[in-house]
């Protein structure tokens, strides 16, 4: 053995004999290998393909890792899916960024061309994902990556969403979406943030009541007052009441309206409506069949209906529009400390704007209460098990999803649209009978395609489906449903949800029966890692410099299911010393063994230290089966520092170094081999690559280590 352990010549070759041994792939496995009748599967958490893997990617594929090399050396046929998301709006957002630097928008392209190049900026980025999945030691199996644009993959998606449709289940409305006016796009709730802000709230002369506002820029069109049916201040005022105001524009008439989902403790206790821009309002007018109309456009900007203050953007109208008020006397007061929440874009921070517009809907509910009821029954376990309850929650609490995105980058809705009604429809079969209601005669020509894309969650919901080729693929047969889900604890909104609820419809079973969510990876300091604070660290520079055993350990000693960790340089240089410790171990025990003719004469002390051992391996193996890692990888590194190194080695240093005693030294030889084999096999998982060669190297080793029965 050389003297030092260099990672950066082992690990690519030790990566390169994995990949040739094609015991990534459970079909490849040695035939006398398969000690357990069952199969264990994880699908891979696709990364995004438009860049390379960030610290919270390192910790997914670690923890993955060592859950599949566990269960390949017990004998399982460990299958571990790769894959690549497309990532629709995140990545046309990556690739918006770059456009801009070239001075370029993706407005003034074709659809198609900006398909095509963001296609061949992904594919190209795709590649250095996958190295960085590969230097990270992942054992999946290569052969079986899955891309969420593959040709089969976007089929099914579609097919999934003409099924819905069948079904009842997907339906084309006009309703309140999340609008970002920088991107132009709607989003669902989860792609949005809630952000607690300080703002003013105005209060205004609205006829005989004084209302509360922080949007006076909404407001033009405001015709009804809504009050709490219960609220003693306004019991003289009944449910439909008109009276005159005057306002921003001029006299109009207003209409009391009663409804309970007033606050009255907010402001006054009456306010005015918008219905086209808030969720609240929208649901008001829908009840009681109110008017509704756009004040602000696409753009952020102001309508018509704002007379002088059309195409103004709203941040600039705001105040002037106070001022007009205030001039004509309607201003009653300001507070400039108003609390509230404030829903804005989760990449570029934009303030939504709430807009009525037709999109494609999911109904939720039904499928919920699916997914209800199965982790209720216990088919499904969360670690932590706190997460059930937000799991829960989420799903009793949930609302109808929009699908539609408008961007170029992901799977197309097949759909048409009619073009007088605005219908849609999943297949022109349908849409040819079904818009003769709206007086169409029916023609090809008086319809058009949905220009829209899927929310990429549509597709990535249906994710452990499609990487097993559902439904009629043998590796869905005989691989679903997987073991283990393994994310961050932040999609136990955004995905696992959608993961669930597809499984339960389209396969009828669960499509996991564990979920393990893992912590954010933060800066030393503990802060969210982020490009604009400049405390980004890549885990793949980290790797080439301290070795990735010395990462793969950082992230999992110390580190427990759903809470956060910070990445310390500090704590990798430790793991790097303790792979140096490991490797100075094997070569202490292999350079001083020698093949013996005398038959050992085994000690107490001997027998002692070999049940030391294998009561650590079951210690390790009950933690590993629980998925603790954490104490399974603390139980390993205290073992063979402190026990093997400390105290066996040392205390054996005579033993080894005795001549005329045969027989105790070939006992001393052998009990030190079978720890040190002992301690790899344990140690593998965690730390392949140092393993691995050390393996190598040993005597009377035939199989790789990857394969070694545990």
């Amino acid at each position: 053995m050389d003297p030092r352990y260099d990672h950066k010549i082992v690990e690519p070759k030790i990566y390169k004999a994995w990949e040739s041994s094609g015991f990534f792939n459970p079909d490849r496995l040695p035939t006398h290998y398969q000690l357990q009748p069952k199969n264990f599967t994880i699908v891979m958490p696709p990364p995004n393909a438009n860049g390379r893997l960030h610290a919270g990617h390192a910790l997914a594929m670690t923890v993955e890792d060592i859950m599949v090399r566990f269960r390949r050396m017990q004998g399982y046929k460990a299958l571990w899916i790769p894959g690549a998301d497309h990532a629709g709006f995140e990545t046309q957002i990556v690739y918006e960024k770059k456009l801009e630097k070239e001075g370029r928008s993706r407005f003034q392209m074709k659809p198609d061309e900006l398909f095509k190049e963001i296609m061949a900026f992904t594919l190209e980025n795709k590649k250095h994902m996958e190295a960085d999945v590969r230097s990270l030691g992942a054992s999946c199996d290569w052969s079986r990556e899955k891309f969420t644009l593959d040709t089969d993959v976007v089929k099914e998606v579609q097919r999934t969403f003409k099924k819905m449709f069948d079904d009842g289940l997907v339906y084309r409305g006009k309703r309140i979406v999340n609008w970002c006016i920088k991107h132009q796009t709607s989003l669902s709730d989860v792609e949005t943030e809630n952000v607690e802000e300080i703002s003013r709230l105005y209060y205004f002369k609205y006829g005989p009541f004084t209302i509360a506002t922080a949007r006076p820029e909404t407001k033009f069109a405001d015709k009804y007052v809504v009050m709490h049916p219960d609220d003693e201040k306004y019991k003289a005022w009944n449910h439909g009441d008109k009276i005159e105001v005057e306002w921003i524009n001029g006299p109009i008439q207003a209409t009391v309206i009663k409804d309970p989902v007033i606050d009255p403790a907010f402001g006054t206790g009456a306010m005015t409506i918008t219905p086209w821009h808030s969720q609240v309002d929208f649901e008001l007018a829908e009840k009681y069949k109110l008017d509704i109309e756009q004040i602000i456009d696409w753009r952020g900007k102001l309508l018509p209906v704002a007379n002088e203050f059309a195409d103004t953007k709203i941040s600039e109208a705001r105040e002037k529009i106070v001022e007009k008020l205030k001039n004509k006397g309607l201003l009653v007061k300001v507070d400039d400390k108003y609390s509230h929440v404030v829903k804005r874009c989760y990449k570029c921070n934009t303030a939504i704007e709430p807009q009525v517009k037709d999109q494609w809907f999911v109904k939720m509910k039904p499928l919920a209460e699916l997914a209800i009821k199965t982790v209720e029954d216990g088919k499904i376990k969360f670690i932590p098990e706190n997460y059930e309850k937000i799991f829960l929650y989420w799903m009793r609490n949930t609302t109808d999803w929009n699908i539609s995105r408008q961007i170029v980058w992901g799977i197309k809705i097949p759909a048409k649209i009619c073009v007088k009604c605005g219908d849609g429809f999943a297949d022109l079969e349908n849409a040819l009978r079904a818009c003769v209601k709206c007086g169409l005669t029916g023609q090809v020509g008086e319809l058009k395609e949905d220009t829209d894309t899927f929310d990429t969650w549509f597709s990535s919901g249906q994710w452990p489906l499609l990487a097993l080729g559902y439904p009629a693929g043998a590796d869905f047969k005989n691989f679903y449903p997987t073991n283990v889900m393994e994310t961050g604890h932040d999609l136990i909104f955004k995905w696992i949800p959608r993961m669930v609820i597809f499984g339960l419809y389209l396969a009828k079973q669960v499509p996991f029966h564990t979920v393990y969510l893992h912590g954010l990876v933060n800066d030393a300091q503990g802060k969210k890692m982020s490009k604009s604070k400049g405390n980004v660290v890549s885990p793949i520079e980290l790797a080439d410099k301290y070795g990735t055993d010395a990462l793969r350990m950082s992230l999992v000693v110390g580190n427990t299911p759903g809470t956060d960790l910070p990445l310390l340089e500090d704590k990798i240089r430790g793991y790097r010393n303790f792979s140096t410790k490991v490797w100075n171990i094997a070569r202490f025990v292999l350079t001083g063994y020698r093949e013996s003719s005398v038959s050992p004469a085994f000690t107490d002390e001997d027998k002692a230290n070999d049940a030391g051992l294998a009561e650590t391996k079951k210690i390790v193996t009950d933690y590993l089966e629980a998925y603790d890692l954490n104490q399974a990888s603390s139980t390993i590194y205290h073992y063979v520092w402190h026990t093997f190194a400390d105290k066996i080695i040392e205390a054996y240093k005579p033993r080894l170094a005795a001549t005329e005693n045969t027989a105790d030294r070939a006992a001393a030889q052998a009990t030190l081999m079978n720890i040190l084999r002992g301690s790899l096999k344990m140690l593998h998982p965690f730390m392949p690559f140092v393993t691995e060669e050390i393996w190598s190297l040993m005597p009377g080793m035939k199989n790789q280590l990857i394969i070694e029965e545990w």
